[in-house]
């Protein structure tokens, strides 16, 4: 890590400053599923609502409407549940069954052999600056999405308790 690197204080302890994506939809709560859901099943719902009150497309212009309030619902959805479950790695959200389950994964990872974050496929520079590039961007949806799709050692982390454990 470079000696620029910034820490955040959270009341919370750090799971991991940059999931990697599989990991962040693995860790889901069933409040982020049901978040999710909510979100997709919301904008045609208050379309529909909307539609009642007064109509306004007739039938063929309900059912694309329809269709196009669903994906973005869903979309929506996804990203706010990722978002809440990102929190929770960073630390700013309750996270006490993340940090079990993290500490088994480590664990478990550590007593196979293998890297704690995986295999990286790129040089140095190319995990740094992608590590860079996907940090906290969580935060960023409204603006772009974007996801830690690489796995890299750029993680505020502590790995070393799972590897004592071994």
């Amino acid at each position: 890590m470079s000696s620029a690197e910034q820490y955040i204080r959270t009341e919370y302890p750090v799971i991991d400053s940059d999931p990697h994506f599989s990991r962040v939809v693995r860790y889901m709560r069933g409040s982020d599923l049901a978040a999710w859901g909510g979100l997709t099943a919301g904008g045609p719902a208050i379309l529909l609502a909307l539609e009642r009150i007064r109509p306004a497309a007739g039938p063929k212009g309900i059912n694309f409407a329809l269709g196009v309030a669903t994906a973005l619902g869903f979309m929506g959805g996804f990203l706010f549940s990722y978002q809440k479950s990102s929190l929770r790695f960073w630390g700013w959200e309750e996270n006490a069954r993340e940090q079990t389950r993290s500490r088994e994964e480590m664990a478990t990872r550590a007593a196979a052999g293998l890297p704690a974050y995986g295999e990286p496929t790129m040089d140095d520079a190319a995990q740094a600056a992608a590590a860079r590039n996907s940090k906290y961007a969580a935060l960023k949806f409204s603006a772009i999405p974007w996801f830690n799709t690489t796995n890299h050692k750029y993680h505020l982390s502590d790995t070393t308790a799972a590897k004592s454990e071994n």
